[in-house]
């Protein structure tokens, strides 16, 4: 069966859009998703930060810690296909809600109650998946609002929020230092609690969400291959990008000595590239097509992973990580250009799926970095092995591309 899909143009080759982006849908619901989606995104990688004080005082190995910062990304990566199942169902707006309320008890009862083990960060890790588990919340209930041609730049701004990593970066480890790290489980309940009030008076469901059917009917979209490739394409932008999110202060504190606290303000850095090309990365499918743009994404990140594995300077990895990141961040918001297109009515689900998929990529790469400096005393083949599956996204692309442009009603400009 044909499926529709939107380019940036019209089936005549013109410019399609004739209402404005910012009267063509919500304002305020998508500024309540992007405040959610960025507070929510801080504290689910802020195990990351952490990271090099709480190895210090529970000793762990480098696996360990590897194990530690992927937790919250892998229990994220499942919690998103139960919030994308809660988003069709009660809607987006209760779904956050519940959320987020869940996040800040299990953050207040952390704070109080103390982490004094490595079974207990990872435990803590479950609980912050729930804040990463958010994507599947934000995004649609700011898609719902908005027409197909202002696809790509509502999820891009939606998406955005995961600039709230730069938050955890920037703050986390200073924060540790003064008051100690447990200390900061419990000062990150304030901007969220803020943000849960700012959100529940700002935020609306869209009139227009399909109608509840059967749980069994909300998987249907696995049956088709363009919702396996979509997971796919979305497991190395968006696992790449979370991954070395939650990874690159333990690699900058081993690699190169530095200190937690510059160690969070290089990974901030490169984090914030990654986050404010996420929006761009949709607009720009808008206006050439997802898939072009996600093939030239794919060709960057391998070639940036790859020469990180051998960077002998600290310049050298943060200049290939920044490349990577602003290819990592482009691909996320180009993969959530093509998901709306191709899934609208299952979008809540779709979501759900493509970013549990996602953190699963995530969970992949953060755990692996450990894994790989501790067998074999340096986080290279961790990087290679991560280059090879952006190269192999790009092959994958690449042989769908001719498929999608026979079977889609109007084709992508790729």
């Amino acid at each position: 069966m044909a499926t529709a899909f939107w380019d940036g143009e019209d089936k005549a080759g013109s410019a399609a859009p004739a209402t404005s982006f910012w009267k063509a849908g919500h304002t305020p619901t998508l500024i309540a998703a992007f405040l959610y989606f960025d507070l929510a995104f801080m504290v689910w990688v802020l195990l990351g930060p952490l990271a090099p004080s709480i190895a210090e005082t529970l000793a762990l190995t480098p696996a360990e810690k590897g194990l530690m910062v992927a937790t919250p990304t892998l229990a994220g990566a499942l919690l998103r296909v139960v919030n994308g199942l809660l988003v069709d169902r009660i809607g987006p707006k209760l779904s956050g809600a519940i959320s987020q309320v869940i996040v800040i008890a299990g953050l207040f009862t952390a704070w109080v109650m103390g982490v004094d083990s490595f079974a207990g960060t990872l435990a803590l890790g479950v609980i912050l998946g729930f804040a990463g588990a958010s994507f599947a919340i934000a995004l649609p209930l700011a898609s719902r609002w908005y027409p197909p041609e202002h696809q790509g730049k509502a999820m891009g701004l939606a998406g955005m929020g995961n600039s709230g990593t730069v938050l955890a970066s920037l703050f986390a480890p200073g924060l540790a230092r003064l008051f100690g790290w447990n200390a900061v489980l419990g000062l990150a309940c304030i901007p969220l609690s803020i943000v849960f009030i700012t959100y529940m008076l700002m935020a609306k469901d869209a009139p227009n969400a399909p109608a509840p059917k059967k749980l069994v009917d909300y998987f249907q979209p696995l049956k088709q291959a363009d919702a396996w490739w979509l997971m796919a394409f979305y497991a190395v932008t968006f696992g790449g990008f979370v991954g070395l999110a939650a990874s690159l202060p333990i690699y900058f504190t081993d690699q190169f000595g530095l200190t937690p606290v510059v160690a969070g303000y290089c990974t901030a850095g490169c984090v914030f590239a990654g986050s404010l090309v996420r929006p761009m990365g949709g607009a720009l499918a808008d206006r050439i097509g997802g898939i072009r743009a996600l093939m030239t994404v794919y060709v960057v990140a391998a070639l940036a992973l790859a020469g990180v594995a051998y960077a002998p300077t600290l310049a050298a990895a943060l200049g290939l990580f920044v490349l990577a990141m602003l290819a990592l961040g482009t691909g996320n918001g180009s993969v959530f250009q093509l998901v709306p297109q191709r899934f609208q009515a299952e979008i809540g689900v779709m979501t759900g799926l493509v970013g549990m998929a996602g953190g699963v990529g995530g969970f992949y790469l953060a755990s692996s970095l450990g894994l790989a400096k501790q067998l074999t005393g340096s986080f290279a083949p961790g990087f290679l092995i991560f280059a090879v599956l952006a190269a192999a996204a790009f092959i994958g692309i690449a042989l769908v591309k001719g498929r999608w442009r026979a079977n889609w009603n109007t084709a992508a400009r790729i």
